[in-house]
């Protein structure tokens, strides 16, 4: 027992003084997004951290677990949604964080296979967080506590850390729907990978090193790219790179490398970038198109707007030249209209990481009392792979 906490003890304060004292002593917070910005900087100064209870198990569903959050992802897609520029538009007030592991605390009657102290994660973007679709949008995991339905919950396989399995679903599962599924990359191959440093392209660098894909990876700074270089665990490789913040050549660099790429995997976008992966692709080739980072309020938001006048192009003329596959890659969307996809997907994830083919890589961890420092770092692209808060 601290000191101060024996201090309250021993002396009889009034009400409200032994309330004002309750919250002092409480570490228990959650972010909370109560309106919406015009961008996500402002959106990220709005965000504010408020002091909060363990939710109570008998007021919720009957398929509910309570977590206590160990550590949560923080992603673009957090920036884009408190500033009303994303797909889903969670009812507000919510908790930002879409992703995160923890322990179990609580669990309602129908929630079998768990028992409170299992280590688990929540990375189910249907049915959990703010960017599902139910009723447990309000819960994200920037915070102490947050409730997910048990369907949603998954145990920590022992291999990754309490930081690392938190970022593994997000960014795994939108690189394998986008290569695998609607791709169809296959061994041998050579995939063209635009933003490999950020979370969602550094995790198909390694599903294509361990799907046995050779890579040219693409980013906005050679030590960005160094670090990626580093994360094949598999048979891929990467054999080229390209720093489109430099004054080179995107043609000539992947040229220099191949004749040409069997698919590029785009999150980046943007009309010189588009134009010359298409020069690059070999005829009949893919591409994946799976976000545009260069043009981040071109999509479909829902609360300030999106601006669809900045919406990326691609040359129709190199496409039919190219006989290109240009191929739409919306995992949330697609999955949530179709769930027996998941499956698969979440089958060759699980093996993968047994297997220790993929692993996430986590280059920035702050406390949840930093959260907005964490939201600044991610949307000014300072982060490798993953970012987490550490809600412990």
């Amino acid at each position: 027992m601290s000191f101060i906490t024996k201090v309250f003890k021993n002396y009889r304060l009034l009400p409200n003084v032994k309330a004002a004292a309750a919250k002092c002593l409480s570490t228990d917070s959650r972010l909370v997004v109560r309106e919406l910005a015009q961008e996500p900087i402002g959106a990220i100064e709005n965000v504010k951290l408020e002091p909060m209870s363990k939710p109570d198990i008998l007021t919720l569903p009957n398929e509910a677990v309570v977590v206590k959050v160990s550590h949560c992802a923080v992603h673009w897609v957090d920036c884009l949604m408190m500033a009303g520029q994303y797909q889903q538009a969670p009812p507000l007030p919510y908790t930002p964080g879409m992703e995160y592991s923890g322990t179990v605390v609580d669990v309602a009657n129908d929630s079998t296979g768990f028992a409170v102290g299992d280590a688990v994660y929540v990375a189910d973007m249907i049915n959990a967080g703010p960017r599902s679709y139910g009723q447990y949008q309000q819960y994200g995991g920037m915070a102490t506590y947050t409730v997910a339905p048990h369907i949603a919950v998954r145990k920590i396989p022992g291999n990754l850390s309490f930081a690392e399995v938190a970022t593994l679903n997000g960014a795994y599962e939108t690189a394998y729907h986008a290569l695998v599924h609607c791709g169809r990359i296959q061994a041998g191959e050579v995939a063209l990978i635009h933003g490999a440093t950020g979370a969602t392209g550094l995790a198909a660098v390694q599903l294509c090193s361990a799907l046995g894909v050779n890579v040219i990876a693409t980013g906005g700074s050679d030590h960005k790219l160094d670090v990626v270089e580093k994360q094949c665990l598999g048979v891929g490789k990467v054999i080229g790179r390209h720093n489109y913040n430099s004054e080179a050549s995107l043609v000539k660099d992947v040229k220099a490398v191949v004749k040409g790429v069997d698919l590029v995997y785009d999150t980046v976008g943007g009309l010189e970038l588009g134009k010359n992966s298409l020069k690059v692709l070999k005829f009949g080739g893919r591409y994946c198109i799976v976000g545009w980072t260069s043009t981040p309020f071109a999509g479909g938001g829902r609360g300030a707007g999106a601006n669809h006048a900045t919406a990326n192009v691609l040359p129709t003329n190199l496409i039919m030249m190219k006989g290109a596959q240009v191929l739409g890659c919306p995992v949330a969307i697609h999955t949530n209209l179709d769930q027996s996809i998941r499956k698969p997907r979440m089958e060759t994830i699980d093996r993968l990481v047994k297997e220790e083919l993929i692993k996430p890589h986590v280059s920035h961890e702050f406390p949840l009392a930093d959260a907005k420092q964490a939201l600044l770092a991610k949307w000014n692209r300072k982060v490798i792979g993953g970012c987490v808060l550490d809600c412990n």
